[in-house]
């Protein structure tokens, strides 16, 4: 990695590599990425020396963008059991940092949060899953922040609309 390179890093999103810092921790001085997070408008320091442990990966090309459309367009999964139980599974998918698993719990939740409402946990993560994915949808698709929201609302919606039902 370098400083420009663009990657994904679980949990918080997209962002692009603007600097490498060392700073000295408990005597010990080590190097660090400073990832900056549009979507957060934070800057994260990552330790180079931890980076394969950590999960980031490349922003997904251009062309893998209509993996993502066919994930939001698809009927939802329903999760069985407890508000509690849905959440740790749906924060597990969102620790792998698939974006087809982030999608995936982006579209259940909004589905799921227009029949009735959602515990605050899953909305928390409803919010952090759509992060994730419009950060990561702007730099594959060179887009604003704007333009993503509405197109990811669309193709959630459009599953919703041609069903006239939210989950079956």
């Amino acid at each position: 990695m370098k400083v420009g390179d663009k990657i994904v890093y679980p949990m918080h999103g997209a962002g692009e590599i603007v600097g490498i810092e060392e700073n000295e921790v408990g005597g010990v001085t080590k190097s660090y990425y400073i990832l900056k997070v549009p979507m957060s408008s934070s800057k994260l320091m990552l330790p180079v020396d931890k980076i394969s442990e950590m999960g980031l990966r490349e922003i997904i090309d251009k062309s893998y963008v209509k993996e993502v459309e066919k994930v939001l367009r698809d009927k939802s999964e329903v999760l069985q059991g407890s508000w509690n139980k849905r959440y740790h599974a749906n924060l597990d998918r969102m620790k792998t940092g698939n974006i087809l698993d982030v999608a995936a719990i982006a579209r259940n939740l909004t589905r799921q949060s227009l029949i009735k409402k959602v515990s605050s946990g899953e909305q928390r993560l409803l919010d952090s899953a759509r992060q994730v994915l419009i950060s990561e949808l702007m730099y594959a698709l060179d887009k604003p922040i704007d333009e993503i929201t509405a197109w990811i609302d669309e193709k959630i919606n459009s599953y919703v609309e041609e069903n006239s039902e939210v989950v079956e």
